[in-house]
């Protein structure tokens, strides 16, 4: 299931490069704006879209993964994939905490670090009284910030550490992934004085925030047999 994470990291890598340059249009999204909100293309969900485009907001998608991305401090992205049947047995025979520890390591880490190097799991958090049993993550990654065009650069700077707040869960045979920059850790720079528990307590708020805009279609029950 190589799907999940090649689309995904893509999807982070797309709207950075887009950002960077703003004169491209980019091209129309696979799913539909009702509104304030968004639709995924599959239906597995709709969200109360997060950002504005007077200041700067964009919304970049393929058919599984949305990014909500504004000038500021907003990056946003939601994952939706459903669980085919090798997944379902995974997580049958695992159940939920080990399923979703083993499917963030082996696919969302794993695929970040394809991407950026660097990249390491600063914390992880079974919570099993939300959504049914979620898992959050916070992770570092070395020069993998997506507001990286809004950094100014000075000859012999590191890159900035950017850390991200993951949040995974299944819901209606799916899996969801939810994934949170924490922006002013690589927009403030020097004037940054934020503590590791204060990080995660931010990241926290924001992805309750980004479930909290979510809602889920009913699963369409199968037709009865004919008689």
């Amino acid at each position: 299931m190589r799907l999940f994470p090649t689309v995904f990291a893509l999807a982070c890598l797309v709207t950075a490069a887009r950002a960077q340059t703003p004169d491209d249009a980019p091209p129309p999204i696979q799913g539909r704006v009702e509104g304030r909100t968004y639709v995924s293309p599959t239906g597995a969900f709709k969200v109360a879209i997060p950002v504005l485009p007077e200041l700067g907001g964009t919304i970049t998608d393929t058919a599984n993964v949305v990014t909500f991305q504004d000038d500021f401090n907003i990056h946003i992205s939601i994952a939706a994939f459903p669980q085919d049947a090798s997944q379902r047995w995974e997580q049958s025979t695992r159940g939920l905490k080990d399923y979703l520890v083993y499917f963030f390591s082996n696919f969302v880490l794993s695929d970040f670090k394809q991407a950026f190097e660097g990249v390491s799991i600063e914390s992880a958090k079974f919570v099993p009284g939300l959504l049914d049993g979620a898992l959050m993550t916070h992770i570092l990654l070395p020069g993998g910030s997506m507001f990286m065009d809004k950094i100014p650069v000075i000859s012999g700077d590191k890159a900035p550490v950017a850390k991200r707040g993951n949040l995974l869960f299944v819901k209606n045979g799916h899996i969801f992934v939810i994934s949170v920059e924490l922006a002013e850790r690589a927009l403030e720079r020097s004037t940054y004085k934020k503590t590791v528990a204060e990080e995660d307590e931010l990241l926290r708020q924001r992805l309750l925030e980004a479930v909290g805009r979510l809602t889920f279609p009913k699963p369409t029950a199968a037709p009865a047999p004919a008689k």
